[in-house]
């Protein structure tokens, strides 16, 4: 087991799964803060690297590809300091550093675990419930159902179409967008057969954000939603109407199977049933197909 322990926050690595947790520093932004705790599989990673500096370093994960609905939510833009796939690292502890990135470097190579993108999320999203005041409305969102809640500071004829209940079925799309400059941000619901190009400010779906601290929190929203709609490799191929993803299937046999990457497979279904994507049937079910080939 590989560990560095910074004021930035936790790393820990058991050969199977990196655990992420944010520090409590004054300096840990918000969003890290609520996001919480993550585990990342070893399949979910493409990459890692150590960047070193004269008072401080970073040790920076790369994903794969369609693994984390939280980063193809926003799309790469979340700011650095909100960014939970890195970690501060202080001088005196290049060393440990060094080891941890050598510990899954060692792993992902032992592993043979591919660097390329993957056609279902590994990580399940943030836990719900969640609810996020930020801009001109309240987002809120229990696993089915999305409200959309507005404020004072709301324009005054989306305000007159009162408060949005979308379910799962009804969203084809989420996105979030943060303040950039002179341009306001938003957290879009594209909603099926009724789009819109309305701006935000005025689109009863949307949620405007004007760049104050809880901004990135409604990221959380677009994650968690899209954590429950078709993967983008597979849209059309998910049923989301129990608003879970659709069962992972076995791997289609090929000359490139083997043992090892059967029991690969293994491990990431026990970590989505760990983390609660899967069902203890759903992952039986999973199991049982995986092992019929081995």
């Amino acid at each position: 087991m590989a560990e560095i322990i910074q004021k930035d926050g936790t790393w820990v690595f058991d050969g199977d799964a990196l655990r992420l947790t944010p520090g409590r520093d004054k300096n840990v932004s918000l969003f890290r803060k609520t996001l919480g705790e993550l585990v990342v599989p070893l399949g979910a990673l493409a990459g890692v690297s150590f960047e070193q500096g004269k008072k401080a370093g970073r040790v920076r994960l790369r994903l794969r590809d369609g693994a984390d609905p939280l980063l193809h939510a926003t799309g790469g833009r979340l700011t650095e300091p909100n960014d939970p796939y890195q970690l501060i690292v202080e001088s005196d502890r290049y060393g440990v550093a060094e080891y941890f990135v050598d510990e899954v470097r060692g792993a992902l190579l032992l592993d043979e675990v591919p660097a390329g993108p993957v056609d279902e999320y590994l990580l399940p999203g943030p836990s719900l419930p969640l609810s996020v005041s930020a801009g001109d409305g309240t987002a809120s969102f229990d696993g089915d159902h999305v409200r959309l809640e507005w404020n004072w500071k709301t324009e005054d004829a989306k305000a007159a179409a009162g408060s949005r209940s979308l379910t799962l079925t009804d969203i084809a799309a989420v996105e979030w967008h943060p303040a950039a400059g002179l341009e306001n941000g938003h957290l879009r619901f594209t909603v099926r057969n009724a789009p819109t190009k309305a701006p935000p400010k005025y689109d009863p779906n949307s949620v405007e954000l004007w760049g104050f601290k809880k901004d990135p929190l409604m990221a959380l929203i677009a994650a968690a939603v899209q954590a429950r709609l078709p993967h983008p490799a597979r849209a059309g191929a998910t049923d989301v109407q129990d608003g879970r993803p659709e069962l992972p299937s076995a791997p289609v046999a090929s000359a490139e199977d083997g043992h090892d990457a059967l029991l690969r497979r293994l491990r990431e279904l026990g970590e989505l049933r760990r983390t609660g994507v899967l069902t203890d049937e759903e992952f039986t079910m999973a199991k049982q197909a995986i092992l019929k080939r081995m």
